[in-house]
């Protein structure tokens, strides 16, 4: 399936993007465009039988680590270290009003 790349289809993404293209914006992205579909169609024409379908790269998905309990560091030391702290938490910047 070939897709034509024309005025109407720029000016349909266009709109659907909410960009304003120069004449000469759209020309180059027809060309892109042009571009690319015809690379995704070499890639459609690869010999896949055999091969299983992923979504993802690599087999090892989620591996996390075991969530083990530990000694934490000592509150006070941690305060120490802190530019202003009240004695239980360290005090910061307000950053939202």
């Amino acid at each position: 399936m070939k897709t034509h790349i024309d005025e109407k289809l720029i000016s349909y993404l266009e709109n659907l993007s909410y960009l304003t293209l120069t004449e000469e914006e759209k020309e180059r992205l027809t060309g892109d465009l042009g571009e690319i579909l015809e690379h995704m169609a070499q890639i459609g024409e690869l010999d896949t039988e055999g091969v299983s379908e992923r979504s993802h790269p690599f087999d090892n998905v989620n591996a996390f680590r075991e969530d083990v309990v530990t000694e934490s560091l000592e509150r006070e030391l941690l305060l120490r270290n802190a530019p202003e702290s009240n004695g239980e938490m360290i005090i910061a910047p307000q950053t939202v009003e």
